[in-house]
């Protein structure tokens, strides 16, 4: 008899509450803080900047990530117009498992929905193979950009 095909988790973005932002503040990219601040230093920030959109990443009803977008829509007079990618991480427990890429894709058709979201931009700290495939994948290309001596990625939407 075949086994039966594991089934996924639904993988949704929700708003930070009190109800998870301790296991959030928990969570370990595993990378040392090379390529991602910690969703502590994120969640300070998305406290201070009126433009931060900052979301759990749920598979289920188990939390496994955070992302955070650069929204220029939500103040009325934005610094950057941008739409910018700040901050994406996976718990390591929960790497290689499609979560990232399922979170990023509603994180793009967010964009689709906003006011001016023609383009979506994020940077990454080089050498970073996996993640110039990861963004690749999803349709971004490198620009000539550099900001803070990341280089800044693009994807028309």
């Amino acid at each position: 008899m075949p086994k039966p095909e594991a089934v996924s988790p639904v993988v949704t973005l929700r708003e930070v509450t009190r109800h998870n932002i301790d296991a959030l503040t928990k969570m370990d990219a595993g990378d040392g803080g090379k390529q991602v601040a910690s969703n502590a230093r994120s969640m300070a920030q998305a406290a201070v900047y009126g433009e931060a959109w900052p979301r759990a990443i749920y598979a289920g009803d188990e939390p496994v990530g955070f992302v955070m977008l650069h929204d220029p829509g939500l103040v009325p007079a934005p610094e950057e117009p941008e739409y910018f990618l700040w901050r994406l991480m996976i718990d390591k427990a929960h790497h290689r498992r499609g979560y990232g890429h399922a979170a990023m894709r509603l994180l793009i058709d967010h964009v689709r929905t906003r006011p001016h979201g023609g383009e979506l931009l994020t940077s990454i700290v080089e050498p970073a193979p996996q993640l110039l495939a990861f963004y690749g994948g999803l349709g971004f290309v490198r620009t000539e950009r550099v900001i803070d001596g990341e280089q800044v990625l693009r994807l028309a939407l």
